[in-house]
């Protein structure tokens, strides 16, 4: 007789309840699908383009948006994953009422060093899935942006992969990047 091992899945009101009593880390996890994921710990070259994208981002947007580095976000009852960046409509309560949703989201970047295929293709397809409009994926190794925009249907109908010496462009805001700059220390 075979014993059919079934999964327990954690909705995000239950995640940020063990979140809150201590059971979870601060860091290092997200929850996918319900699922508690290990995320790859950060390394040097990755928290430094992220400390470099957030004061630039910071300096670009001004009032036109809100820029939360490493912050989760609720994309649907059983996920809330944990951009590098997410830029947000501005609000005067910087969010302290509400979590994070997806109509409230411009942009997600995601700052790829060891995590490239996840960032690229489980990160991606999950934000088309609940509508962020706009996702980049920052590939340290191969010193190239991958963007993403136009969600539909659960999946994005554009995208660009940028090299260095061109310029990127973002699709709901006032934001330029010489994609020079990002390799540039």
């Amino acid at each position: 007789m075979s014993v059919q091992i079934q999964r327990r899945l954690f909705t995000v009101s239950e995640y940020n309840k063990m979140a809150e009593a201590g059971i979870l880390p601060e860091r290092g996890v997200e929850l996918i699908n319900g699922e508690i994921i290990n995320m790859s710990p950060i390394g040097i070259r990755h928290n430094a383009m992220v400390s470099k994208l957030t004061h630039f981002l910071v300096e670009q947007v001004g009032q036109n948006a809100l820029v939360f580095p490493q912050c989760a976000f609720m994309a649907s009852e059983f996920t809330q994953p944990e951009p590098d960046l997410a830029l947000a409509k501005f609000r005067s309560d910087y969010y302290v009422n509400a979590m994070l949703r997806s109509p409230d989201l411009f942009l997600l970047i995601e700052v790829s060093d060891t995590t490239f295929n996840y960032d690229n293709k489980v990160k991606r397809n999950l934000y088309a899935a609940v509508g962020v409009s706009e996702y980049w994926v920052v590939d340290l190794n191969k010193q190239k942006v991958h963007t993403y925009w136009d969600s539909q249907e659960g999946s994005y109908q554009n995208s660009k992969v940028y090299k260095k010496g061109e310029t990127l462009y973002a699709q709901q805001l006032d934001l330029t990047l010489e994609t020079d700059w990002l390799w540039t220390w």
